[in-house]
């Protein structure tokens, strides 16, 4: 199967997984030096970044490495972000105190990370509480039934 075929197949699954889609790649360019001459590695860097149209997935794992750095330890401590979807930036919180007091503050959190993080596209923020243990879960559950409650006759 030809590398075309394989890029489009993968990138048709991409954008059903996302459900988004990317621009086309331009074709590469030819390469101006002979195969021999040595290269800087930052110059091969950026250039396999810029070439993959990398910048805003690098952007975006920098904002999550660097959480701390850029919303301050408080704020860190209980608030971890979670993912990012069409400019979302999903964030959990310790409770749902803290997620109540971050949403009052949502668009000055929002003018930092895009301060700190230009290239993650984040547009808002969404904050969540801690998730509640599921009791749906695990090889004895039953189709339709309401968890512990349900096993006493």
């Amino acid at each position: 199967m030809s590398a075309k075929r394989v890029d489009l197949a993968l990138e048709l699954f991409r954008s059903y997984k996302t459900g988004f889609t990317r621009k086309i790649r331009p074709p590469v360019a030819e390469r101006t030096t002979t195969p021999g001459d040595p290269t800087l590695i930052s110059d091969v860097l950026t250039n396999l970044v810029s070439d993959r149209q990398w910048e805003s997935g690098l952007a975006e794992g920098n904002l999550f490495a660097q959480w701390e750095n850029v919303v301050g330890s408080d704020i860190a401590t209980h608030a971890t972000p979670i993912s990012i979807l069409d400019g979302v930036l999903l964030i959990q919180c310790s409770s749902t105190a803290w997620a109540t007091q971050l949403q009052s503050v949502h668009d000055q959190l929002v003018a930092t990370i895009s301060s700190s993080a230009p290239g993650a596209l984040v547009e808002s923020l969404r904050f969540i509480g801690p998730t509640a243990p599921s009791w749906k879960k695990g090889i004895r559950t039953i189709r339709g039934a309401r968890g512990p409650r349900d096993t006493y006759g």
